[in-house]
């Protein structure tokens, strides 16, 4: 027999994250947000165009390509999220491990690029 998973929801996905190092949490009067190296790395998808339950994760273009051609049930986009480097994901489809693996990545990039940017204004 199967074991079904409850979906997560963005308590998890809070859970998830604030185990990872360098990730803090930040709230406005729009909601929770998590941030890496001081930079916004994942929040609720609040726009109409998101689907209830989605977070939208900031990742590189490139990823996102690669994560929509390879998991479109789990990621999406909507137009507008085009514009932005990230991608939205059903957290009704997603596991804790792949959740925590993105996030892992992406806040990766994030404090790469801040490293970087902070080293060319030295």
């Amino acid at each position: 027999m199967v074991e079904s998973r409850a979906p997560l929801d963005f308590d998890a996905v809070r859970e998830i994250a604030l185990a990872l190092p360098g990730i803090e949490e930040s709230t406005t009067s729009r909601g929770s947000s998590l941030k890496a190296a001081g930079r916004l790395l994942a929040c609720p998808a609040i726009h109409d165009s998101a689907e209830p339950n989605s977070l939208m994760v900031r990742v590189s273009l490139d990823e996102r390509e690669r994560l929509l051609a390879t998991e479109p049930r789990t990621y999406y986009l909507t137009e507008h999220y085009s514009g932005y480097p990230s991608i939205l994901v059903r957290l009704s489809r997603i596991s804790r491990d792949s959740l925590r693996e993105l996030l892992a990545n992406a806040s990766g990039r994030l404090s790469e690029t801040t490293r970087k940017r902070g080293a060319k204004r030295k």
